[in-house]
């Protein structure tokens, strides 16, 4: 990506800002003249009409009757330096090199979203922290607006514990499971991310102000789109490729039927990037999306967890989680026989070893065996000429049986 020529020069990173105003982030017509000749070189052949794509030169008519895009560059680079925010492009030493695997990214659908999802030729970031080194280890966590009680619950927990283990948990900002995300992570006093589908001047939506000035704080807000650009409905869904591709996995909880978040799995799926799904109830609308990739993906995986999700993303054999087990009893280490001699003795009262022998279906001499390896266990205890439950070993009995 940085071998473009005159890459990282101011010339370079005033063209990549003026090409993503003119054109939306993605635009695979754009990214490839950027390949081929440079950001300058494609910025002046978008001004000069040299356009074979005829869908891309009715976009830049249009948009060149709003301004000049060089003249936006200027402007949007001055404000950024007044906000202390910074942009990154594929020549820094932090530009995040998982985001690149978009150059290779073919997806079936139709539709100009799923066809223009090239990587983006800048990043604008507000934060201390370094892009690419933030997102090293990194999951993100999305899923509906219109979330449950339920699915924000599992995921502050599930963000909480990720964080906590020195991942970076990344979402989009929005209402619902992402601002739980965010929520989970800022409580552990771990990092988030927030990607956002506007300017990172006005990240959106308003109602979560006070959030995002928190991870501005202590993490990072980022977006593709200039200082000043407004959050249109298109961007979220042209924002979704590049959670996918940034994060080295994605766990959706909570999403609709053809909801973003599904959209967003997709092409995680398509990158080859470990998806997860958390399941939520059969009877929620807010689970029917999650439930569908599942039946749909063979390579989503459930998880329930926030080790669940490490075991996935971490490095093999960094997070083995054991296997989920009920509450360990006593008797789970017995043999077969002494298992059904323990059966065979009532809740209360006693049986003679000839009276085991016929309820087990066993020999006395085995019966007598067992019975003596029983009583030094702690299990049996000896009352008159026979044997019967140690008091740990019955039922709790409760008022009124």
């Amino acid at each position: 990506m940085s071998g473009c020529p005159g890459a990282g020069e101011p010339a370079d990173r005033a063209a990549r800002v003026a090409l993503t105003w003119l054109a939306e982030p993605g635009n695979r017509a754009v990214w490839t003249l950027v390949q081929q000749a440079g950001a300058p070189a494609a910025l002046d052949r978008l001004l000069d009409g040299d356009i074979p794509d005829a869908r891309l030169r009715s976009a830049v008519t249009a948009r060149l009757r709003s301004g000049d895009p060089r003249r936006v560059a200027e402007i949007a680079l001055r404000r950024a330096d007044r906000l202390g925010a910074r942009l990154v492009v594929p020549a820094d030493d932090e530009w995040p090199t998982r985001v690149d695997d978009l150059a290779t990214l073919e997806l079936d659908a139709g539709g100009i979203v799923n066809q223009d999802t090239r990587p983006p030729l800048c990043f604008w970031v507000r934060g201390a922290p370094a892009l690419g080194e933030t997102l090293e280890r990194s999951v993100a966590i999305v899923g509906a607006r219109a979330s449950t009680p339920y699915g924000r619950h599992v995921t502050t927990d599930m963000a909480y514990s990720i964080s906590g283990k020195g991942w970076t948990v990344v979402s989009g900002g929005a209402f619902g499971i992402d601002t739980a995300a965010h929520r989970g992570a800022l409580a552990a006093d771990g990092r988030t991310m927030a990607i956002l589908a506007c300017g990172v001047d006005r990240p959106y939506p308003a109602g979560n102000s006070a959030m995002f000035d928190r991870i501005a704080e202590r993490g990072l807000l980022v977006s593709e789109w200039p200082i000043g650009a407004a959050p249109f409905r298109h961007r979220f869904l042209i924002r979704n490729r590049v959670i996918a591709a940034i994060t080295a996995g994605t766990v959706v909880v909570e999403a609709a039927a053809r909801s973003g978040a599904t959209q967003t799995m997709s092409r995680v799926l398509a990158l080859g990037r470990p998806a997860m799904v958390v399941p939520g109830p059969v009877t929620s609308a807010m689970s029917v999306g999650c439930h569908e990739i599942l039946r749909g993906h063979p390579y989503a995986r459930v998880v329930t967890s926030a080790m669940d999700v490490l075991e996935e993303v971490g490095r093999i054999g960094e997070y083995l989680a054991d296997p989920p087990r009920g509450p360990e009893h006593r008797r789970d280490s017995l043999d077969e026989e002494s298992a059904l001699i323990m059966e065979s003795l009532p809740s209360r009262g006693a049986l003679t070893p000839e009276e085991l022998a016929v309820g087990a279906r066993l020999s006395l001499r085995t019966v007598l065996r067992r019975l003596s390896l029983l009583e030094m266990a702690a299990l049996v205890v000896r009352s008159g000429d026979g044997f019967a439950l140690s008091p740990d070993q019955r039922p709790i009995r409760h008022s009124g049986e």
